[in-house]
């Protein structure tokens, strides 16, 4: 049963690589943490692609640690 279940997540992380793909999210290096977030969710949402859903991170916001005094 578990043999299934990672064939079915590996499929459905394919379907969503494949539809990153085919909107040239791989084309060039992403510039910023929205555009490496686009991918991400794309690939995550996988075949949900290819039914009507375009997720995309707009915004993001990444804490920089700073140098203790």
């Amino acid at each position: 049963m578990s043999s299934l279940v990672t064939v079915l997540v590996l499929v459905w992380l394919i379907i969503g690589a494949v539809a990153a793909g085919q909107r040239d999210y791989f084309g060039s290096a992403p510039t910023n943490c929205a555009s490496t977030g686009t991918i991400a969710v794309t690939i995550l949402a996988g075949p949900l692609n290819y039914l009507g859903m375009n997720p995309t991170v707009d915004d993001c916001k990444v804490d920089l640690p700073q140098p203790s005094p």
